[in-house]
């Protein structure tokens, strides 16, 4: 199909010519309210300044990508920017959304840019988990969009990136397991899944590489690859992570979560809690407890990255 650039027609959404005056602008349907209009048809064109993705969960599309022909069978994520050329012949059976995003929304968070810079075919096959848990926020979403109430816009542009943060790990994780070898990468993830069960019970990593049939030196190598971090610092990093949020939200003493912990002395979890974030958890609790008092609609929870753990 050959079409001259200024042949190519633009859209705010397909179809639609109405300017988009909502620098917050997050728009999204099922794939068949627009596709079954146009017979499941929609023509090359580009949108002004907003970001697309397309959620594919069923059914089959012939993308049309630039110059480009991607055929897709769900369940398949498609990343669109606003300057791509594209379009689509889904089959009659395809099913999901489409999810449309003002520049402002993607480009606020440097996390996303990457998802753009290219477009992109992700598929889901393999991760049924993501698979899930995306199905569950764009439903969310759809469901608040449908009317309004209280705070909606927030909540809608929330949920948005709450999806572009899921994609951001799927393609995160993708590129990683294509660098370091995917036996790498599932022993890193299986060394993570461990460390999730048993960092209470403050297992050393001999422990951790004897559970996965591997040496410590080993392990740690492969840690320092993926993570710019050892094994220890790891396990100790989700230990550090589990104590801000008891310290946050469980109203007991100090001492007792340290002893939910695995510390038998308090003392001692005072010292390490102190060297690895750089305040006692008494003062810990005291800074969040004044945090929430300034900002009652917001709860203090520190990120993953707070205590140094990647994201899960």
């Amino acid at each position: 199909m050959n079409i001259l650039p200024n042949e190519i027609p633009q859209f705010a959404l397909y179809g639609e010519n109405t300017p988009i005056d909502n620098a917050e602008f997050v728009h999204i349907e099922l794939i068949e309210t627009r596709s079954r209009l146009h017979d499941w048809h929609i023509g090359p064109h580009t949108h002004r300044g907003l970001f697309q993705v397309l959620f594919l969960m069923g059914g089959h599309v012939s993308a049309q990508v630039e110059n480009m022909l991607w055929e897709c069978d769900g369940p398949t994520v498609i990343t669109i920017h606003p300057s791509v050329v594209h379009a689509f012949d889904f089959s009659t059976e395809a099913q999901g959304y489409v999810l449309t995003m003002d520049q402002n929304v993607v480009l606020s968070v440097d996390l996303f840019a990457p998802l753009f810079l290219r477009p992109q075919a992700m598929r889901l096959h393999e991760n049924a988990m993501v698979q899930d848990r995306l199905a569950a926020l764009l439903h969310q979403l759809m469901q608040e969009a449908a009317g309004p109430r209280y705070g909606q816009a927030l909540m809608v542009e929330w949920l948005a990136r709450s999806v572009l943060l899921l994609l951001v790990r799927l393609e995160t994780e993708r590129r990683m397991a294509d660098q370091s070898g995917h036996v790498e990468f599932e022993l890193f993830s299986r060394f993570r899944a461990l460390v999730e069960e048993h960092f209470r019970e403050q297992w050393l990593v001999g422990r951790y590489a004897d559970a996965l049939r591997v040496t410590a030196a080993r392990l740690n190598r492969l840690c320092v690859k993926l993570a710019g971090k050892s094994a220890f610092e790891m396990a100790q990093d989700r230990l550090m992570l589990e104590a801000c949020r008891k310290l946050t939200y469980v109203p007991t003493s100090v001492a007792t979560i340290g002893y939910e912990l695995g510390f038998q002395d308090p003392a001692y979890f005072s010292r390490l809690f102190r060297k690895r974030l750089g305040l006692t958890p008494k003062q810990y609790r005291e800074q969040t407890r004044n945090s929430t008092r300034q900002h009652p609609d917001l709860a203090t929870l520190p990120a993953a990255g707070a205590a140094g753990m990647p994201g899960s």
